[in-house]
């Protein structure tokens, strides 16, 4: 078997591996415990995107102003044992600009059905990032 080792992203190969993909899952804080939902995204103007409705628990959870989430999404292959996995934390908040929120929502097809009027919008504060490859030498 070939052996593997962890590499380092930088921020800017995190983000734009994040932005490859659809699917992450947003972790936040509900009853002072983590949860954790998957959630489809974009990352749009340094930040990572997401739609929820209006009085569901993640946006009860998430959409509150200065609410600290993380944001992880991976594509690992566990055949070949090979992949990346980023995590972002930082500062959720509902997206208040209407024409910024619409473009948001023009990008973003929820996969859920029913009004997923709520965009919130994550600031990155910290990026991390690896790549498992194969090991050389």
């Amino acid at each position: 078997m070939t052996s593997r080792a962890l590499r380092d992203l930088s921020e800017r190969d995190a983000l734009r591996l994040l932005a490859g993909v659809p699917l992450g899952r947003i972790v936040f804080t509900r009853h002072a415990l983590p949860a954790v939902r998957p959630v489809n995204h974009i990352v749009a103007d340094g930040r990572i995107v997401i739609r929820s409705s209006s009085g569901t628990m993640l946006s009860a959870e998430v959409a509150s102003p200065g609410a600290v989430v993380a944001f992880e999404a991976d594509d690992l292959d566990t055949d070949l044992r090979l992949g990346w996995s980023v995590i972002v934390t930082g500062l959720a908040g509902v997206v208040e600009d209407p024409d910024q929120a619409a473009r948001y929502k023009a990008r973003l097809r929820p996969w859920l059905v029913g009004d997923m009027d709520q965009v919130i919008a994550i600031r990155p504060e910290i990026i991390t990032g690896f790549e498992l490859v194969r090991a050389t030498g």
